[in-house]
C-alpha cells in the first residue's frame, strides 16, 4: 500500500524528482500479481461491423474508463469457436470480467458459472435469455415489435412482410412474438408473410425480393434491424416500387444512418450507449460483491416515426 505521508517531505521530493528523471512507470504485471486484478474487461461482439454494436461498445468503453478499467474487444463473427477462445481468456484471468453481446455463453465458462453461480463475472448486453441465468441489460423486444406493427396497422396496412433475424437469437424470437401478438389482436395473422434474415443489409435485399416475388400485394415491411431495412429499400428500388407510396418500411435499432436515408427510416430506437453503460454497471456490482443474484435491467425503447411509413395505398 502506498503511504507517502510516512515519508519526510524533503525525502519524498527527492524520490519524486528521481522518478520523473528516470521516466519510471509502475510494473503493471507485478501489480496484477499482487492484487489478482487485471483492471480489464473483455467484451465480445458477434459482428463488429454492425453499427448497432459500435454504439453499444461506445457506452461500454465510456463506463469502463470512468471506473478505471480498460476494454479488450473480441469480434466472434457468430462463430462458436471464436467465442470459446475468448471464454478461455476469462478462465485464464486475462480479464476481470466478460460482457458478451451475442446470445451464446461459451461452453468453456459453464463450470465457472456452476462454481460461482450468479456472481460469476459475466454479463450479457442486448440478448436477454432467462435460460442463461446471467445479469443482462436489454429492452422489451416483444413490446417494441408489437408497437411497430401497431403503427403499420394504424396506417391501414393489412398485408405485411416481416424479416426476422436468426431465430436462434432470443431477441429475434421475442420480436417475432410481438409481431404475432399485434397481428392476433387484430385478426390479421393471415396477412403476415415471414422471412428469416441475419440482420445484414444483404439479407434485407435478398429476403425483400423473395417476399415481393411471393406476394406482390404486400404494402408494408417490418425488418428486425435497420441494416436489413436499408437492404429492403434497395430491393424496393430494384422492383420499381416507391417507399412509402407503394410500400411502407419500418426498421429496428435507430442506428445513426437511419434518419439520413431517403426516405428517412421509421424505426424502433434502442438506447444503445446506455445498454453498454448498464452492462458495465452490472459487472461492477459483481466485482464489488453487491450482486447476490442475477439482475435483469429493462431499458426504455421508443418508436421513431419518420418518412418511410404512410397510409396504405
Amino acid at each position: 500500500m502506498s503511504t507517502p505521508e510516512l515519508v519526510a517531505e524533503p525525502t519524498r521530493l527527492r524520490v519524486m524528482t528521481a522518478v520523473n528523471a528516470l521516466g519510471y512507470a509502475p510494473n503493471m504485471a507485478a501489480k496484477m500479481l499482487r492484487t489478482l486484478r487485471t483492471e480489464k474487461i473483455l467484451v465480445t461482439v458477434p459482428d463488429i461491423s454492425n453499427p448497432f454494436f459500435s454504439q453499444v461498445i461506445r457506452g461500454v468503453e465510456q463506463a469502463a474508463q470512468d471506473a478505471g478499467y480498460s476494454v479488450l474487444l473480441g469480434d466472434t463473427r457468430h462463430e462458436p469457436e471464436r467465442e470459446e477462445r475468448y471464454g478461455e481468456m476469462l478462465r485464464r484471468k486475462e480479464a476481470d470480467g466478460l460482457i458478451f453481446l451475442g446470445h451464446r455463453l461459451p461452453d468453456s465458462l459453464t463450470d465457472m458459472m456452476q462454481a460461482q453461480g450468479p456472481r460469476a463475472p459475466i454479463v450479457n448486453g442486448c440478448e436477454f435469455s432467462p435460460d442463461l441465468a446471467v445479469s443482462s441489460a436489454h429492452i422489451d423486444n416483444e413490446r417494441a415489435a408489437a408497437e411497430a406493427m401497431e403503427h403499420l396497422y394504424g396506417l391501414g396496412h393489412s398485408r405485411i412482410g416481416v424479416i426476422t433475424g436468426p431465430l436462434a437469437s432470443p431477441i429475434s424470437r421475442d420480436r417475432l412474438a410481438g409481431v404475432h401478438t399485434a397481428a392476433g389482436a387484430r385478426g390479421q395473422d393471415a396477412g403476415l408473410r415471414i422471412a428469416t434474415g441475419d440482420f445484414s443489409i444483404e439479407s434485407g435485399v435478398r429476403e425483400t425480393l423473395a417476399l415481393l416475388d411471393g406476394d406482390p400485394s404486400l404494402t408494408a415491411l417490418f425488418c428486425f434491424s435497420d441494416e436489413m431495412a436499408m437492404g429492403a429499400l434497395d430491393a424496393l428500388r430494384q422492383k420499381g416500387l416507391r417507399c412509402p407510396q407503394d410500400v411502407s418500411l419500418v426498421g429496428f435499432d435507430d442506428i445513426r444512418f437511419a434518419k439520413h436515408l431517403n426516405p428517412a427510416l421509421t424505426t424502433v430506437a434502442q438506447p444503445m450507449e446506455q445498454l453498454g453503460q448498464e452492462a458495465v454497471r452490472l459487472l461492477l456490482d459483481i466485482f464489488a460483491g453487491r450482486s447476490q443474484d442475477f439482475q435483469q435491467v429493462t431499458l426504455p425503447h421508443r418508436l421513431v416515426v419518420r418518412d418511410s411509413t404512410a397510409r396504405a395505398p
